[in-house]
């Protein structure tokens, strides 16, 4: 009898979460999606506040330095073999 009546509780339980899930999940949803909008609008904006700030600075010159480091052979992706065909 106790088997029966845990089985029982089990799938009382579960129908309960699916229709609670099926009730909040949209509700949910629309949350994430709104904070994740927000999100991107604040990144979009600073960007383009970035933007602007640069475009008022006409006729500066800025220089963006790279490395002068040349590559090792370990840091190399490969060698070229250069096959030659053969009669």
């Amino acid at each position: 009898m106790a088997f029966l009546k845990t089985i029982l509780i089990i799938l009382l339980v579960y129908y309960l979460l699916k229709i609670l899930a099926r009730l909040f999940a949209p509700k949910i949803l629309n949350y994430a999606a709104k904070k994740t909008e927000s999100h991107f609008r604040q990144a979009f904006d600073g960007f383009e506040q970035q933007r602007s700030r640069s475009e008022e600075k006409v006729g500066d010159v800025i220089i963006d330095k790279k490395s002068n480091r040349k590559k090792t052979d370990s840091e190399k992706v490969g060698e070229y073999i250069d096959f030659e065909e053969l009669d």
